[in-house]
């Protein structure tokens, strides 16, 4: 009977010891991901910064005039 209980306690000290390191994988994913998606909101807002500048350009090159506004070209 003795035997049997070290052989429980030694895998309960092993699966103890998988999960210990399962939870630390997870948190380390955990900080990857967040660290990711800050990055990616960062992106995302100077990607919509930099369209919004070039819209901009497009109209001031057009002489400020929107598409669809054009003269025609006998003016």
């Amino acid at each position: 009977m003795s035997e049997e209980i070290a052989r429980l306690n030694a895998r309960v000290d092993e699966l103890e010891t998988r999960l210990a390191f399962q939870e630390d994988t997870l948190t380390q994913l955990n900080d990857v991901i967040a660290a990711q998606d800050a990055q990616l909101r960062a992106l995302v807002g100077r990607f919509s910064d930099m369209a919004e500048k070039y819209q901009d350009l497009s109209y001031e090159m057009q002489k400020g005039l929107k598409p669809g506004e054009e003269k025609p070209p006998h003016y």
